[in-house]
């Protein structure tokens, strides 16, 4: 019950995150008189579906599943979260320097890194579904 919590907790944090990201991206831009592309338009989204929705699903996987069994569990769930707020904070300073119209040298390689977390964290989280998917099915 406790790890339904912790997603219940975290999918709280990204929802709150994903619309504030969406409203400081209205106004930073209209403060800013900014009409272009920039990272900040696509924040929002990334925070709710990586974040809240992909929390609200790691709750329901565990009611059903009971995915934190997994020793490994743990591990996965503190990649996940500083992979995903390396992603979305890279993803703010990229958009409020294109916004700004500042030059961040070498800043791709920050991004890339927690970009690649993100990704294999992503890949983890399935195969620890998959895994408490067969242990369910030999009970």
């Amino acid at each position: 019950m406790m790890e339904m919590r912790k997603f219940w907790i975290m999918s709280l944090i990204y929802l709150i995150l994903g619309l504030t990201f969406g409203v400081f991206y209205r106004e930073f831009t209209v403060y800013h008189d900014f009409t272009g592309t920039t990272q900040l338009s696509v924040l929002h989204g990334h925070a709710l579906a990586l974040g809240f929705a992909l929390m609200l699903f790691g709750l329901l996987c565990e009611r059903v599943f009971e995915i934190t069994r997994n020793k490994r569990f743990d591990t996965w769930f503190i990649l996940y979260q500083v992979s995903l707020l390396g992603v979305l904070v890279s993803m703010l300073t990229r958009g409020i320097a294109q916004v700004l119209a500042v030059e961040l040298a070498g800043f791709n390689h920050v991004a890339g890194l927690f970009h690649t977390l993100l990704g294999i964290s992503l890949v983890w989280f399935v195969l620890l579904i998959g895994r408490a998917v067969r242990e369910g099915e030999r009970v």
